[in-house]
């Protein structure tokens, strides 16, 4: 079987997953849409798309099987909602919405539709997460009571110009997105190996104080001026997971942005920018090699013209040891990766899944968990930090 797909936004990154989903043996056709034409025009040469849609509402009213929606990140909730409501299976950017309400609309639209619903959450493939779901799934860690996951993104290393790019002129008013509401590459990644939810959260946001225009609340269409916060969340078998949302910060995201800890009663796993190490309670293993992504491309390629150089690494990581390459399809081998190796395994997933009408990973109800907590952990951090109860939409329906 194979379907056609929509990519809906063919700047940075949806033009990138326009080429993996038209590399992919079970698409039958990919097609561009941006409010930007000439960026569609551009994805569709550059990768030899099948074609160009002028609006989202000719995509939905077209005969094409699904969409894959690269579009600002609080767009997403709505946008999802009305592509499965049209008949469209959806692969979304994360996060999967901004509010509750929006989460359990998706969730109702699936549930009613019986449509293929996947977060392209890039954490679910991070190395470290690959090799701490191993460990979990061989019962290596005994019982894991504490976790911690962190996107440790600065400003300063690309996110300006991402901001600019994306943002336009009035730039400023969304580059002060708030932190908590884009959790879902710590909270992903921690989730992703040690299945589970968190019940109550309380969370502290830093206000900032850079003074630049970004994060000031008179600016910000969000009225956020917290550039970094952080969460302790309580987990639903008694443990806690702890994550970090940074956008002012002296550390090396273009090394590695996402990084996370497992502590069990038996052993425990730490990362930080360049080691990674694996320990029990007798011995210490450098583990830093399994995580290791060799470049798929060079960083001058001209497709990531657009890019800043900071955010290029992001585009260029392929694959680590510890990723098993031999379930993805022949046509990916070469091909742009990206994340630390995630882009690739992310469209196979979503393409199986739709093809084979099955759950893929990251499905409704698991984007759900990666996302919901971040919302909550906002409102507390609006509040002073009050413990928040998080609210669960359950298991997806066993087929």
């Amino acid at each position: 079987m194979t379907f056609s797909i929509g990519v809906v936004g063919a700047g940075q990154f949806g033009s990138q997953f326009a080429h993996l989903f038209k590399l992919h043996p079970g698409v039958s056709a990919v097609y561009a849409i941006d409010e930007l034409p000439e960026r569609a025009t551009a994805a569709q040469e550059r990768w030899g798309l099948d074609g160009v849609m002028g609006s989202f509402e000719e995509l939905l009213a077209s005969d094409v099987d699904a969409v894959a929606i690269f579009t600002q990140r609080w767009t997403h909730g709505p946008l999802v909602e009305r592509a499965l409501r049209a008949g469209k299976h959806v692969y979304s950017a994360v996060p999967m919405a901004i509010s509750e309400e929006e989460i359990e609309r998706i969730i109702e639209a699936v549930r009613e539709t019986g449509l293929v619903y996947a977060m392209g959450e890039t954490s679910y493939y991070n190395p470290a997460t690959v090799f701490a779901r191993q460990q979990h799934a061989a019962g290596k860690f005994g019982r894991i009571f504490y976790t911690e996951g962190d996107y440790v993104h600065d400003m300063d290393l690309g996110f300006y110009e991402a901001y600019q790019y994306s943002g336009g002129e009035r730039w400023k008013e969304t580059a002060s997105y708030p932190p908590m509401l884009y959790p879902t590459h710590a909270i992903g990644g921690v989730l992703g190996a040690v299945p589970g939810h968190a019940v109550s959260v309380s969370c502290i946001g830093v206000k900032d104080q850079r003074g630049d225009g970004v994060f000031d609340k008179d600016v910000s269409m969000f009225a956020n001026d917290f550039s970094n916060a952080t969460a302790l969340f309580e987990m639903n078998d008694g443990g806690a997971m702890r994550t970090n949302e940074m956008r002012r910060v002296g550390y090396p995201s273009h090394i590695r942005e996402s990084r996370f800890r497992f502590f069990g009663t038996d052993a425990s796993f730490e990362q930080l920018a360049t080691t990674t190490v694996w320990q029990d309670k007798s011995t210490v293993e450098d583990v830093s090699q399994q995580m290791e992504t060799k470049p798929t491309m060079s960083l001058d390629d001209p497709s990531l013209a657009d890019v800043a150089p900071e955010l290029r690494d992001a585009f260029i990581s392929g694959l680590a040891p510890v990723h098993d390459q031999s379930r993805l399809p022949q046509e990916f081998l070469g091909a742009p990766n990206g994340h630390e190796g995630s882009h690739q395994f992310l469209v196979d997933d979503f393409v199986t899944a739709v093809n084979n009408r099955s759950l893929p990973p990251v499905n409704a109800w698991v984007a759900a968990r990666f996302t919901l907590p971040g919302i909550v952990a906002h409102e507390s951090a609006l509040r002073g930090g009050e413990r928040l109860p998080i609210r669960d939409f359950g298991d997806a329906p066993v087929e």
